[in-house]
């Protein structure tokens, strides 16, 4: 009687635990990252000489047969360094995305979503809602609306493209822009198709 009630207990224990063990939801590898970081920093460096680091709150990578690319999705910053180490260039992002293949080792990045260019040195704001970087060219381009602030005055269009730096900036299709025209008040001018001069004695 006693092997009885301990058999039937046995039973009794493992078809508890038997049915309160859940199946396992799928995972879809190709939507879940292989790394994530949290506060990430990358400082790049040639020569010892700062150059450019990197900031962002999350990045995500993922892993494809032919290519990996990273995720930002709660926003991304690069700060530009020029020859002497002063900040130059900062760009930041809501979002952003940088994708290497690797059959041919191309590399690319775009940034979307409130994207804000400066130049600091020239004290130019550029404001646009998406920047792709070609890093291996040294360059930054979009084709979208951009406008762009400058001690100079104000420049929008569609389209741009500039060094890595900001420091050329040039709006492809330029539309309803304006100057600051800056007058030395104090300065004598003459104006030389009214001016009469003295008389000549004849």
């Amino acid at each position: 009687m006693k092997t009885a009630a301990t058999a039937i207990a046995v039973a009794f224990v493992v078809y508890s635990c038997k049915s309160n063990l859940g199946v396992a939801d799928s995972i879809n590898l190709d939507e879940t990252p292989v790394q994530t970081v949290d506060d990430m920093f990358v400082v790049f460096s040639e020569n010892g000489r700062l150059q450019m680091r990197m900031e962002a709150d999350v990045m995500e990578r993922y892993d494809r047969d032919t290519m990996s690319y990273e995720l930002f999705p709660e926003g991304f910053a690069v700060y530009g360094y020029d020859e002497d180490g002063l900040l130059e260039t900062e760009i930041t992002s809501d979002n952003a995305r940088h994708e290497k293949y690797e059959d041919d080792g191309r590399e690319t990045w775009q940034a979307f979503g409130n994207v804000v260019v400066k130049n600091i040195i020239n004290k130019e704001v550029m404001e646009t809602d998406t920047l792709y970087w070609d890093r291996k060219n040294s360059r930054i381009y979009t084709d979208c609306y951009v406008k762009m602030y400058s001690p100079d005055g104000f420049i929008q269009g569609y389209g741009m493209e500039s060094d890595e730096r900001a420091r050329n900036t040039v709006i492809l299709k330029v539309f309803d822009n304006y100057a600051f025209v800056v007058q030395d008040s104090t300065a004598a001018g003459i104006d030389s198709v009214n001016f009469i001069g003295p008389l000549i004695k004849k």
